[in-house]
């Protein structure tokens, strides 16, 4: 479980550096194995050899009762740390490196006195050696002739040491292969996130390169065409609200004008046809929001990356709050100006109707802020509202979506249009929007934009509303 949550580039650079690693292991230890066994088996070989001419050598002077039997015993040594020794009847003789012949293991001894060769690997007086024992004519005594391995031992450790660090760097290639090959392995993957972010983002545009792999192939057109088809239908659609938006303006404007008409003479109009009238108006005017609503979409669907220029975004919130019933900003100190890379008017629109709708649903607007973090520029409208649920958190930014006040039609009740603008323009600027709870109740609606540059110091603008409630 815990190596499903890493990457997955990691656990291909994890699976190739554990398999080459318990190749390399395997192939350390079979190689020990061969390797230690036949060198030793060489060696055990060559002392018995060597120990059987010596055997024969002593049986002879033991036989010929000969004196020179300590000066033989002297001649017959290989080296320094080699020693001979003779159990006889009347003790040991020795020749060489002297040992303790108590170290010699009494099993050993019997074994060779019985008739048969014996071998044996053990450590004497701090040294690694392997002891060969004889029975030397019949029943004249012992031969025993310890053979040194620091030699071999040396050989041992070193070749333990190339194995292991073998062992090592293979688990590391694996790994840098597995992470070189993950790589490669991912990179269509890598731009189908890029692609698909892409068109996520707004971009309909974004399309994968023709791939010349059969098994990428498929895949990459599956996903153009999807995009295609998803970008053609969204343009059916921008045209057709457009289209319908400027067939409505004109049916529109006439009964706008005849309801002003009417409107100019409502003191001559009996009671139910003023009540009537006042309705007609009242639907008149949020059927012109719309349309216009609809209409603004429309142009911020079909435009691209037009109108581009570093706009001051503390001057923009400025101006639309003292626009209409909005006092001016009240600032202490003159902020330092906040710079974002956008359209100044898709900007304004963002604040105001931010501010909108928190007078229309959110009981009025309590505070507006702007302040810059992590290279964003943050804007935060607070209303005193009853809030949002967290399960419209993401409907509300939906076209025609109008939340608990699905349903009422009174002349204040917009269209479901003013926050999809708001999302469409903030998504346009390369920024998002959401809403979560302000901490003394009613709703927070934050926006963030990346910045053009970096100011100088942080800016904070605080907008209070009017004590008479606008």
């Amino acid at each position: 479980m815990r190596l499903s949550r890493l990457p997955l580039r990691s656990r291909v650079s994890a699976a190739f550096g554990l398999g080459l690693a318990l190749m390399a292991s395997a192939l350390a230890v079979a190689t020990w194995h061969l390797a230690t066994g036949y060198m030793l088996g060489q060696r055990e070989q060559s002392a018995t050899r060597q120990a059987e001419t010596n055997v024969r050598l002593v049986g002879n002077a033991i036989a010929a009762h000969s004196g020179a039997l300590d000066e033989l015993l002297t001649g017959l040594t290989t080296g320094p740390d080699s020693t001979i020794l003779l159990s006889r009847p009347d003790g040991w003789l020795s020749s060489g490196r002297p040992v303790d012949t108590t170290a010699i293991p009494r099993p050993l001894v019997d074994t060779a006195r019985a008739g048969s060769s014996a071998r044996q690997r053990l450590t004497v007086s701090g040294i690694p050696v392997l002891a060969v024992a004889m029975r030397v004519g019949e029943g004249q005594g012992v031969y025993v002739e310890l053979y040194p391995l620091l030699e071999l031992e040396r050989t041992f450790r070193y070749l333990k040491i190339v194995l292991v660090s073998g062992t090592a760097a293979a688990a590391v290639f694996g790994v840098a292969l597995g992470a070189w090959a993950g790589k490669r392995a991912l990179r269509p993957l890598t731009t189908l996130t890029a692609a698909a972010s892409k068109v996520a983002g707004g971009d309909l545009s974004a399309r994968l390169p023709e791939q010349a792999d059969p098994d990428l192939a498929p895949l990459a057109a599956s996903f153009n065409t999807t995009a295609e088809a998803l970008e053609q239908r969204v343009r059916r659609d921008i045209r057709f609200a457009a289209d319908v938006s400027h067939e409505l303006r004109s049916p529109l404007t006439t009964m706008v004008n005849v309801a002003q008409i009417l409107a100019r003479r409502e003191e001559s109009l009996p009671e139910p046809a003023r009540q009537a009238l006042r309705l007609l108006l009242a639907e008149l005017d949020r059927f012109q929001h719309m349309v216009v609503d609809l209409l603004e979409i429309s142009s911020s669907e079909g435009n691209g990356e037009q109108n581009r220029d570093v706009v001051d975004l503390a001057e923009v919130i400025r101006t639309v709050a003292e626009r209409g019933r909005r006092d001016p900003v009240p600032v202490a100190a003159e902020p330092a100006p906040v710079l974002v890379f956008g359209d100044s008017r898709r900007l304004d629109r963002i604040v105001a109707n931010l501010l909108d709708n928190a007078d229309r649903y959110g009981g009025g607007a309590v505070r507006t802020g702007l302040s810059t973090h992590d290279g964003n520029a943050v804007i935060e409208v607070d209303d005193n509202g009853p809030g949002v649920p967290e399960p419209l958190r993401e409907r509300i930014f939906e076209r025609f979506a109008r939340g608990a006040h699905s349903g009422r039609r009174s002349a204040d009740t917009g269209a479901g249009l003013g926050l999809a603008i708001v999302a469409e323009h903030v998504r346009w600027h390369g920024g998002e929007v959401r809403v979560t709870d302000r901490p003394d109740g009613g709703a927070r609606f934050v926006v963030t934009i990346p910045l053009a540059a970096t100011p100088g110091s942080s800016a904070s603008l605080q907008v209070e509303p009017r004590r008479d409630g606008g």
